[in-house]
């Protein structure tokens, strides 16, 4: 197949494959807004460029593939994106320090940041087995704790989180606007 192409190119017949661009122009993505309960046409805060953050992984243990199914269908959205004539910035996280990681690095006789980073490389490896792209950045829970601390202290003067046996939780019951976007109108679960 090669040899023919390169002669279809030296004989000036050959202009590459079709451009999928023109067409993708044409397609219109839909996403499921859950606040009103329906689909609508997707348009960017900023014309023609698109930023997306996503949840990434915990590093406590191996990847498996419900880790990577994640990162691939964000990779294929990110895909279609750019092939669609976006400018996309991808953002994962990495939550490297949390009780599991603590608890299982403590088992095993290791640093909790040795731990982490192992499982991280361990992530990326898996990402780049399967061709996922690698976000435009990536930060670390560790590079952000005194804002994450900040926050919580916020959310618990405002009564929106309550400290139990050692931890602190979000009361979802205390924002209206978090509790109704992921429930459809009618009456209120409990």
């Amino acid at each position: 197949m090669c040899k023919t192409i390169c002669q279809a190119r030296e004989a000036g017949r050959y202009r590459g494959a079709p451009s999928l661009a023109g067409n993708l122009a044409h397609v219109t993505l839909h996403l499921f807004d859950t606040a009103t309960r329906e689909e609508r046409a997707f348009e960017p805060l900023t014309p023609g460029h698109v930023g997306v953050y996503l949840c990434g992984p915990t590093v406590q243990s191996s990847p498996h593939i419900g880790h990577l199914r994640s990162a691939v269908a964000f990779d294929v959205l990110q895909r279609w994106l750019e092939r669609s004539g976006y400018s996309v910035t991808m953002v994962r996280n990495v939550t490297d320090i949390d009780d599991k990681t603590l608890a299982k690095a403590a088992d095993a006789g290791w640093e909790w940041w040795a731990w982490a980073l192992r499982y991280e490389r361990e992530f990326h490896a898996a990402y780049a087995a399967v061709n996922v792209k690698a976000p435009a950045a990536e930060p670390r829970a560790t590079g952000h704790i005194p804002e994450i601390v900040a926050l919580t202290q916020r959310l618990m003067e405002r009564g929106h989180a309550y400290e139990a046996e050692g931890s602190v939780y979000f009361d979802v019951r205390s924002f209206e606007a978090y509790v109704r976007p992921a429930h459809p109108p009618g009456p209120r679960r409990s």
